[in-house]
């Protein structure tokens, strides 16, 4: 098939409006911006979704990620402000809040962002201690956070968070402070057992107080009642004394018979039940007890009345058929 002038003017005028229709139609997806450039000179950007451009004279610029992007920051060498050297790596997270500004204004985004980022962990770990490094860790994101993002903000970018990953002591100083915390674990049991033993000697001694207040207290009642019982048989001793002195001096020799025979029978029962005495002499008739025991039971007929039990009757002694001696006034010759 031979094509004339025409139809090859007609297929070329086709191609053409097909080229110029790829060059002017663009097509952003969701989640990029698209910056345009004519001749060079940035113009406007384009949203997600179908935009149109003049063709040959405008072009793409940048394609930015305006989705929230991470950024591994690696592991780096810091010296504490106590002149301890730690290794360290960190995690941030930002975002592409102004296409523009971050195509034009930084060259290598990522890479101005991650330097930007490991100089400022070692300026903000290096102002501080080990023990304080160790336990402020959220201190430290929290600073690094509010420095990054104020130093990116104006290349239209938005540090969202900052985090250290991994903070790693040389090893003689981890075994320092496994020592350090030993010892500190240590005291605080020390201390705790002498504060134990210190409550247990405390209470001992506050039972002993009481143990002895207690006992003190029982020893005076004790002495209370003791006084009273001597004073109530005084009293009652008194109270016999007197009215024997009054039997006495009425002239009853019955009531002197029986106060007599009570102190002789009292007597004679101390002399009996002494611990050190195996016998005892009696330099003293029977007769005489007998008497005495005689003039009480007198005075008992008195008081009881005239019928008492008749007591049992006394076995009567055999009669001598000698005459008795006595061994310390022998008999004489006639």
């Amino acid at each position: 098939m031979v094509l004339s002038g025409f139809d090859i003017v007609v297929i070329a005028l086709v191609v053409f409006v097909i080229l110029v229709l790829f060059a002017g139609i663009k097509t952003v997806p969701q989640g990029y911006r698209y910056t345009i450039e004519r001749f060079g000179r940035y113009t406007r950007t384009l949203e997600p979704g179908l935009n149109v451009i003049t063709p040959f004279i405008e072009r793409v610029g940048a394609r930015m990620n305006v989705m929230e992007q991470v950024l591994n920051v690696p592991t780096q060498e810091v010296i504490t402000k106590d002149n301890a050297s730690i290794s360290t790596d960190a995690v941030a997270f930002y975002q592409v809040l102004n296409a523009a500004e971050a195509a034009y204004q930084v060259a290598h985004l990522e890479n101005a962002i991650l330097n930007l980022t490991m100089t400022n962990i070692r300026t903000v770990m290096g102002s501080m201690d080990l023990d304080e490094l160790l336990s402020n860790r959220d201190a430290i994101n929290d600073r690094l956070l509010r420095v990054v993002d104020d130093a990116v903000q104006p290349w239209g970018i938005k540090v969202t968070r900052v985090e250290i990953k991994d903070i790693q002591p040389p090893r003689d100083l981890v075994d320092a402070m496994a020592r350090q915390m030993k010892a500190e674990r240590e005291k605080r049991a020390q201390v705790l057992e002498a504060e134990g033993s210190r409550n247990a000697q405390i209470l001992r001694a506050e039972g002993s107080k009481q143990s002895a207040i207690l006992q003190a207290e029982g020893q005076r009642e004790a002495a209370f009642r003791n006084a009273e019982a001597r004073e109530r048989l005084a009293e009652a001793e008194a109270k016999a004394t007197k009215m024997v002195s009054e039997a006495i001096a009425s002239g009853n020799v019955q009531a002197i018979n029986y106060f007599v025979a009570q102190k002789y029978t009292e007597a004679l029962a101390s002399i009996g039940t002494a611990g050190n005495s195996k016998v005892v002499l009696m330099p003293v008739e029977a007769s005489s007890l007998i008497g005495s025991l005689g003039g009480i039971g007198a005075i008992a007929k008195e008081v009881f009345g005239d019928n008492p039990t008749p007591p049992a009757p006394r076995p009567q002694p055999t009669p001598r058929t000698t005459p008795a001696v006595n061994p310390f006034n022998p008999p004489t010759e006639r």
